[in-house]
């Protein structure tokens, strides 16, 4: 993708005009490679949802100033996010995940409900979702892409472009292999898997 913004309707639009082979772990690990090499604490990558690490998550009031509604914790249980219901109180929807930022880690057995769990937040009006890991580049943002895959139609290569213009992520490589796997799927099923 070019440095200038695209809006999700018009990647939602690319998305289904086009018919993108899959593509293999080091393709899409270079176009990781690309564009911008930081992020701040928290950044929206797709309207009203936001990936952002433990420093964001583990601090009620800027989750306050947000405006968080929904919180899932790709690190649950982690040393560095003390995340919980108990934690965030009645006013946040929380989801945590226990997922180890290994590459031999399956991630995937939690691909189905991280993203019914966003999907469902982001149909409540006023919603916004905070999804984190520990420094949100590697577990939050293969949770998120595969929402975007899952729940919006786009492709793998459609949805890291789509999070790139606003983030710089880098899942590990078995994460990255695992959301190829599930392109081919859903690219294989014609789409027919994705809502």
């Amino acid at each position: 993708m070019s440095g200038e913004k695209v809006s999700p309707r018009e990647i939602k639009a690319e998305a289904d005009n086009t018919d993108v082979p899959c593509p293999s772990v080091s393709e899409v690990e270079q176009l990781l490679r690309t564009g911008r090499v930081s992020c701040s604490h928290v950044d929206e990558v797709w309207p009203n949802l936001f990936i952002g690490d433990a420093a964001t998550a583990n601090n009620r009031f800027e989750l306050w100033k947000l405006g968080i509604t929904h919180v899932l914790n790709a690190a649950h249980g982690g040393l560095y996010c003390q995340g919980g219901p108990d934690f965030y109180g009645s006013c946040v929807t929380y989801l945590g995940v226990p997922a180890h930022d290994l590459p031999d880690f399956n991630i995937s057995a939690y691909f189905s409900s991280a993203a019914d769990f966003i999907h469902n937040a982001l149909l409540t009006p006023g919603a916004k979702v905070l999804v984190h890991c520990v420094v949100g580049v590697s577990r939050s943002a293969t949770l998120v892409l595969a929402y975007l895959m899952l729940k919006q139609g786009l492709t793998l290569m459609q949805a890291v472009g789509s999070v790139k213009q606003h983030r710089w992520i880098f899942p590990n490589s078995g994460f990255l292999k695992q959301l190829c796997q599930l392109d081919k799927e859903l690219q294989g099923a014609g789409g027919a898997s994705r809502d």
